[in-house]
């Protein structure tokens, strides 16, 4: 069993993640029973967050009465001591535990440091003092706060997007987390499911072994598919570094991640998706999305009112609604039969 030590938290866990984004569109029940066949799998790590509506709740209800047998990191996005210790005590109920291993500001539009006055960083120091958190962590989709965020000292793990399709930029962040004994958790590492090949993701990760990927799981078969890689870790063959160079060259240039941090829409539209929908409908069953629910929902953007929310808040800086009008026009010439997909 491959075992990663994230930087000096001292946390040893299987090189599978749990990212708990995903049980969050299951039932209870449901989340339970994956959340603990993934423990008794040999996955020990598990990622949420306050936002994540009840995907707290229901770690929680699947480890009641086994705590210290799992890790536990979770986030709070609020930018006051305030809604830090509130975020913080519902977490912790939620849950049902004393503690939380690794606390992260959860995509924090900046690095906060001790006396820049905003008292947050101060809020996870007194929590740790007071054993409510063990780790301070950081999350984030900017070069430039992830960069800060090392070069400081004060935490002591950073959350970043990382797949085979990051670029030098993001390689350069893992390596520079690995300098400063700083634990790297790899979010994204499926390209929010433009990978469709798990083994070659999980193959091509395990090159650096200081980065913990967290796979985003919601069905069983999904989780049996990484559970797998436990005992028979795939390795990065000649066939797989192919695959690789090909998804690059297709994926290249400016493409939505799926982060969805340019979301709510006021219009309603799923950006998130539908800024990516020529890529998706390439890359899996085309037929899944041309049904009359993803039919109906593309055609919002015709409602799209301009106001350019989207593509300020895109932390990756692209040109949203642009991107929503090409996947648009290209979505409905495929319907009209006049592009062919698989």
């Amino acid at each position: 069993m491959e075992k990663i030590t994230l930087g000096s938290t001292g946390i040893t866990t299987n090189r599978n993640g749990f990212g708990a984004i995903p049980i969050q569109r299951v039932n209870m029940e449901t989340a339970v029973k994956i959340l603990r066949k993934a423990y008794e799998g040999g996955i020990t790590f598990f990622d949420t967050a306050r936002v994540y509506s009840d995907s707290e709740e229901k770690i929680g209800r699947a480890f009641e009465g086994m705590r210290e047998k799992v890790f536990i990191a979770t986030k709070t996005t609020s930018n006051t001591p305030e809604g830090f210790w509130r975020d913080l005590e519902t977490s912790l109920s939620n849950l049902k535990t004393d503690y939380i291993d690794i606390y992260q500001f959860h995509n924090p539009s900046k690095c906060y440091k001790p006396g820049d006055g905003s008292g947050m960083y101060e809020c996870m120091l007194e929590a740790k003092k007071q054993g409510k958190i063990r780790h301070i962590g950081l999350t984030s989709h900017k070069l430039d706060i992830a960069h800060e965020c090392i070069d400081s000292g004060l935490y002591e793990t950073l959350q970043y997007p990382f797949s085979y399709l990051s670029t030098a930029k993001e390689i350069e962040l893992v390596e520079k987390c690995k300098k400063a004994n700083m634990g790297f958790i790899a979010m994204k590492a499926l390209a929010g499911g433009l990978i469709t090949d798990s083994a070659t993701a999980y193959a091509f990760i395990a090159q650096y072994d200081n980065v913990l990927p967290i796979w985003g799981i919601q069905r069983e078969t999904e989780l049996d598919e990484f559970l797998s890689y436990i005992d028979n870790p795939p390795q990065l063959t000649d066939e797989r570094r192919a695959l690789i160079e090909k998804d690059r060259q297709e994926l290249s240039g400016e493409f939505c991640r799926g982060c969805g941090y340019c979301m709510p829409c006021p219009a309603g539209i799923e950006i998130n998706t539908c800024a990516r929908m020529s890529l998706l409908i390439r890359r899996s069953r085309s037929d899944s999305w041309l049904t009359p629910r993803a039919q109906e929902m593309m055609k919002k953007i015709e409602g799209c009112l301009e106001c350019g929310q989207c593509k300020t808040k895109c932390p990756y800086g692209l040109d949203t609604p642009e991107l929503l009008k090409k996947n648009y026009e290209d979505y409905k010439k495929i319907l009209e039969g006049k592009v062919k997909v698989n």
